[in-house]
């Protein structure tokens, strides 16, 4: 499966991001690394206005290529000759809350998602994440499991003693 992304509309979605629209767009970047990585799917993302001096037109981004609508156009024309262009339009996953947009990709065969809904799917992996990453940490270890551990690490119980 393939998402193919209206990234100014994903963007809108967040409260504030017109005030640095160059961190929004690096902000987005990363939840979509983070969303690819997790469900194993084929990203790439079509921005609104010039291109990023540290993402060039084409790029990829730790798997998620980085368009932009050409210069004197959109991102929405971009994204339709992307979708023309795919030869899996079936499976193509389109974000974007722009009707016009989405009627035509629709007629193309391919499949929308609001940019509201993806939005709540981007921070549903963010918590899941920071759940996988809560339970990755080291909790508190009973006093009686604490010679155990060091005995397992190879740790000799004077090892231990602090200096005073």
């Amino acid at each position: 499966m393939s998402y193919l992304v209206d990234g100014n509309n994903v963007m809108g979605q967040r409260v504030g991001w017109h005030r640095d629209r160059v961190g929004a767009r690096r902000r987005l970047l990363e939840d979509l690394v983070l969303f690819t990585q997790r469900k194993r799917v084929r990203m790439a993302v079509v921005f609104d206005g010039a291109p990023d001096e540290f993402f060039a037109d084409g790029s990829s981004y730790k798997g998620v290529q980085v368009f932009y609508g050409a210069r004197g156009s959109n991102a929405d024309e971009r994204i339709k000759q992307m979708v023309e262009a795919s030869r899996e339009r079936r499976t193509l996953l389109v974000i974007t809350s722009d009707r016009a947009l989405a009627d035509y990709v629709r007629r193309c065969g391919a499949r929308i998602i609001s940019a509201g809904d993806f939005q709540r799917s981007i921070a549903a992996v963010a918590r899941d994440e920071e759940k996988i990453t809560d339970t990755g940490r080291a909790k508190s270890v009973a006093k009686e499991e604490v010679g155990e551990w060091m005995r397992y690490f190879g740790v000799a119980p004077e090892d231990d003693q602090e200096e005073k």
